[in-house]
């Protein structure tokens, strides 16, 4: 035991357990670690080896006589048969037939379909209705119950819930107060199994972010990330008020409200957390209809069923896999690409809180569970159960407010996130400027990395994404950024050799604007060109018009050399792997000019346009977009045709700020102003 031991088990005695135990208590069983910890907890919260050994045999007792494995259900009804009355730890579901207007239970590893079970039983449990819940049932077996001429002899006499009995927050409140804050985060990654000693602080604190829906009510989260690293384990394992929906799982009646028998609300209106597991599997609600009725929830925390409004508080966690690399991803599409097709609404996705970045979290591998104590995984639910009944989420006010660029809806998740931090980590209201500072700087992240794919699906509907906040009394403000965007920056900073370029071109069958990266050599022999790269024809017809007016123009230029003495080689780079890009004809002209002069254009700068033969320079369309992507990738010199200078008004100013915007009026002007002279 270290410090951090013997300070659990001295403030929360009988609330804290070792965490390895789970593991040798658990071997094949498939069952939440709640249920195991639920009788960890009950006899081996000690520090003494010989009395954790002790109820270690009695929890495995407990697990050999009472849990049923499903090889052996055949043999568990038998002894219930023979004995007349038995104790159970299972999964139980319960189903209303209203066509006998009656309610059935469902023991899932005792494969029993229809058991007799109270309707006073169901009223106080209504979770069995939604998804089920592990319990400790009193069941009895009785041949003479017969229905509609079938013996129907299980019956189940009464069941407890395998959780502790709800505990007053103040128990967490006082007793916070002993351990410094890096002091409970770890007891808060202990609890949920983990080492904390294997993660850097970032990584601790995008784990506890797993937890605010389960404290924060009405959260709406989004983790996309590798497989393995341990996405579901928190919705599925420590907590009974959350449930784990597979992705085809579920429907809108069923996650709502079902108008069949009585009427009877869905999951949002019996759990704290709704965690839907891989989300591109979420066919049944991926049409216009629910997704609708989930904008509606996700925005309001209500849902209309017939002629009623119905408010409910579950938050709502959607997990699933990206299975490519997140930098090619942020060059060449969006983060949310996961989502069934069907569900690429940006109206939906704008919903969302915060984004996990899973990518950031290492594979789980079983060096991260530690052999220390922590606090049982039921008791440490009650605790998540019980914050969700204030907000912290005007914590922020005293030392700072935010930025203009964030809207009502940017604000009201950057203050939700805020308060989960706060909550969790202090509970007792004890914190700091610089803690508040830190979650709110995670929190602008987390909310930007979903504004900043909306942009690259909506355009400049979503262009402000500049957070930033500033500090009361000082009056300094900080921009927030997202870290795989400055690592996606693909327009470098530094010279460039003789001949490289880079531009913004349309993309037309994909309806997108994308960057290129041209670059020529120069050969002095044979004349002509040669072109590599995926070109489709509006490019390559861009590179034609670009060799043909340099090589009837290269005199008027300034430029002593016959291009018909050389020999070009001409590569487009798609940066972002797009399959076409017009209005591309000016950098390959500038290109060109650059590689015969051994002459390279100015570090980060971006030509935009199109021109003729004749050297007209042509308008941009869209302006906006174009200067936004060429800015969001590393541009800081932009060339734009004074012919497009009418569209400037229609560029955002804060697009604009930090940019040099500089126009030309035709081919020559551009070539000159492109090189510096």
């Amino acid at each position: 035991m270290d410090e951090l031991d013997r300070k659990l088990l001295e403030l929360f005695p009988g609330r804290v357990v070792r965490k390895d135990l789970i593991g040798r208590l658990k071997g094949h069983l498939n069952v939440p670690a709640y249920v195991l910890e639920y009788l960890l907890g009950k006899y081996c919260s000690s520090g003494d080896d010989d009395v954790i050994e002790e109820g270690l045999r009695m929890a495995q007792w407990a697990i050999q006589e009472n849990y049923v494995e499903p090889t052996d259900a055949e043999l568990v009804k038998a002894q219930l048969r023979v004995k007349g009355s038995w104790r159970v730890i299972d999964k139980i579901k319960v189903r209303l037939y209203p066509e006998e207007d009656a309610y059935w239970a469902e023991l899932v590893n005792l494969q029993v379909g229809h058991a007799h079970i109270d309707e006073a039983v169901v009223n106080r449990h209504p979770r069995l209705l939604a998804g089920g819940v592990w319990a400790v049932a009193e069941m009895e077996y009785r041949s003479d119950l017969i229905h509609r001429g079938m013996v129907r002899p299980f019956v189940i006499r009464e069941l407890r819930p395998i959780q502790v009995t709800a505990q007053s927050l103040d128990e967490i409140k006082e007793r916070r107060a002993q351990f410094s804050r890096d002091e409970w985060i770890a007891v808060l990654l202990r609890s949920l199994g983990f080492d904390e000693r294997a993660f850097t602080h970032r990584q601790k604190l995008l784990l506890l972010l797993r937890l605010i829906p389960m404290a924060e009510a009405n959260y709406n989260l989004v983790e996309l990330g590798p497989r393995g690293t341990g996405k579901s384990y928190a919705y599925r394992e420590i907590s009974p008020y959350a449930i784990l929906v597979s992705g085809g799982e579920t429907t809108v009646p069923n996650l709502f409200y079902s108008m069949a028998g009585r009427g009877r609300i869905g999951l949002v209106g019996l759990w704290d957390t709704v965690a839907f597991d891989e989300v591109a599997g979420l066919k049944s609600l991926a049409h216009p209809r629910s997704i609708q009725i989930m904008k509606d929830y996700m925005e309001s925390g209500s849902f209309a069923r017939g002629r009623e409004e119905i408010s409910a508080s579950a938050s709502m966690a959607f997990l699933g896999n990206i299975n490519v690399d997140v930098e090619v991803a942020v060059r060449t599409s969006h983060l949310f690409t996961p989502f069934p097709e069907a569900m690429q609404d940006m109206a939906f996705f704008d919903r969302f809180h915060a984004y996990l970045p899973g990518w950031e979290i290492p594979k789980i591998h079983p060096s991260f569970f530690g052999t220390n104590f922590g606090l049982v995984v039921d008791y440490l639910a009650e605790f998540l159960h019980h914050l969700r009944t204030y907000t912290m989420s005007t914590a922020i006010d005293a030392s700072f407010f935010l930025s203009d660029s964030l809207n009502k809806r940017d604000e009201k998740a950057v203050r939700k996130t805020v308060s989960g931090f706060i909550k969790l980590l202090h509970p007792n209201g004890e914190f700091t400027t610089e803690d508040v500072r830190e979650y709110l700087e995670l929190s602008l992240e987390l909310r930007r990395r979903v504004k900043e794919q909306l942009k690259k699906m909506g355009g400049m509907e979503y262009w402000d994404t500049a957070f930033a906040y500033t500090e009361r009394g000082t009056g300094s403000s900080r921009y927030v950024g997202v870290p795989e965007q400055a690592a996606g920056m693909l327009v470098s900073p530094d010279p460039l050799p003789p001949g490289t370029t880079y531009t913004v071109g349309w993309d037309s069958e994909a309806g997108r604007l994308a960057l290129f990266r041209i670059e020529v050599g120069v050969l002095p022999s044979g004349g002509g060109y040669s072109v590599t790269g995926s070109l489709g024809k509006a490019m390559r017809e861009a590179v034609r018009t670009a060799y043909d007016y340099a090589r009837l123009n290269l005199g008027k230029l300034g430029v002593d050399k016959r291009l018909e003495d050389y020999q070009l080689h001409i590569q487009v780079v798609n940066l972002m792997q797009a399959k076409e890009g017009s209005q591309t004809a000016a950098a390959h002209l500038v290109a060109i000019l650059s590689a015969l002069l051994s002459k390279p254009v100015t570090p980060a700068t971006v030509i935009l346009g199109e021109i003729t033969i004749q050297g007209v320079a042509l308008p941009v369309t869209p302006l906006a977009e174009a200067i936004q992507v060429a800015r969001e990738n590393g541009g800081r010199r932009v060339l734009v045709p004074i012919s497009s200078a009418a569209e400037l008004s229609s560029v955002p100013s804060q697009v604009l700020a930090g940019l040099d915007l500089a126009f030309y009026s035709d081919a020559k002007d551009c070539v000159l102003k492109a090189l510096g002279s």
